[in-house]
């Protein structure tokens, strides 16, 4: 069925209805089958063998419900989470908004979710050698006296069951959690996760907030070298206000959609200029169409993800996405996606 006839079911309802009934119908549905391999499309990042660039951003699937059907949606991985060491169940409603005007959504979530120990006893049931590419991401609680531990915990519970875990270090709607982002409080929380991982080469990534100063893009570059991160993800939403058309467009909470776009970029660009080939990046925001795709794996993004895009352009996006990459790379001579990452950086 065309999304364009069933998307004024969905909207007509609050979009955190909207988004919990969407997670219930894929669960009951059988799962698609994936993309047929495509050797143009498929690379190695951070020793993982991805079968396209494109991904599901961690948000949709908080709880690991549906991450294991989404490679039948054409996505090459999907990430799920954010997961904390206890359950919460995150900031009052309403706290998901659609801007549809501006092709936006303002969260202010909090990182509602039911616990790593009930998520870990879910995923271990599903997890299988050779199945779809599956990253976890981990964050702390919100009351946690010591969010560190807490990020700690999150390796030492989660990462016998990633295929990559990412350290969430960008959200907005957990106060304070931003601060982890400054050079001493990364050095001692990279310090800490990397220890946590131990033996268990899991690669670890790290996620960062598009609202950074020059100074900021400096230090981050120079802890994930510093302390061995596997891979940066540019970025998470924005605590910032573009020009906005929509009614909600006062919202508290995180940016996403649309609007996010040429910040995002932009973050990318900056940590391209900066490291170069030594760490493999992840493009992330306002992405809705293959030629922003390729605009953002041109510009240094080995991958990319997507998720707000999904409430305006339906289910099957990551397909046609991979579908128009395919096109631009047989436009320009391309035989795999892998060489173009960071040809206009």
């Amino acid at each position: 069925m065309s999304y364009s006839l069933i998307r004024p079911l969905f909207f007509a309802l609050e979009a955190e209805r909207a988004h919990h009934l969407s997670i219930k119908l894929l669960r009951l549905m059988p799962t698609p089958a994936p993309l047929a391999p495509d050797s143009a499309l498929t690379q190695t990042v951070a020793g993982i063998r991805f079968p396209n660039p494109v991904g599901l951003a961690a948000g949709y699937d908080k709880e690991g419900l549906v991450a294991h059907k989404m490679h039948g949606l054409g996505f090459g991985f999907a990430e799920l989470g954010t997961l904390t060491p206890l359950p919460q169940p995150g900031n009052p409603l309403p706290r998901l908004f659609r801007l549809v005007e501006d092709r936006a959504v303002i969260n202010r979530m909090g990182f509602n979710n039911g616990g790593q120990a009930a998520a870990a006893e879910r995923i271990a049931k599903r997890k299988r050698p050779g199945g779809p590419v599956i990253g976890i991401n981990i964050g702390a609680n919100k009351d946690a006296t010591d969010r560190i531990a807490d990020y700690a915990t999150g390796v030492t519970c989660m990462a016998p069951l990633a295929d990559y875990l990412t350290v969430n270090i960008s959200s907005p709607n957990t106060p304070g959690l931003r601060a982890l982002q400054d050079r001493a409080a990364l050095d001692q929380l990279l310090g800490a996760v990397m220890t946590a991982r131990g033996a268990n080469r899991t690669p670890i990534f790290l996620k960062v907030a598009p609202d950074l100063e020059p100074a900021d893009v400096d230090d981050i570059a120079a802890a994930c070298l510093d302390h061995g991160i596997d891979a940066l993800i540019v970025s998470n939403t924005t605590i910032s206000r573009p020009a906005l058309r929509s009614a909600q467009a006062g919202e508290a909470g995180g940016l996403s959609g649309a609007p996010l776009h040429d910040m995002a970029l932009q973050r990318l660009r900056d940590f391209r200029r900066l490291l170069g080939t030594r760490l493999p990046l992840i493009g992330v925001g306002g992405i809705a169409n293959a030629e922003q795709a390729y605009a953002r794996i041109r510009a240094g993004a080995s991958l990319i993800q997507l998720y707000s895009a999904l409430v305006y352009e339906g289910p099957y996006l990551a397909r046609r996405i991979n579908a128009g990459l395919k096109a631009l790379m047989e436009r320009d001579g391309v035989r795999n996606i892998s060489e173009i990452v960071g040809i206009d950086a």
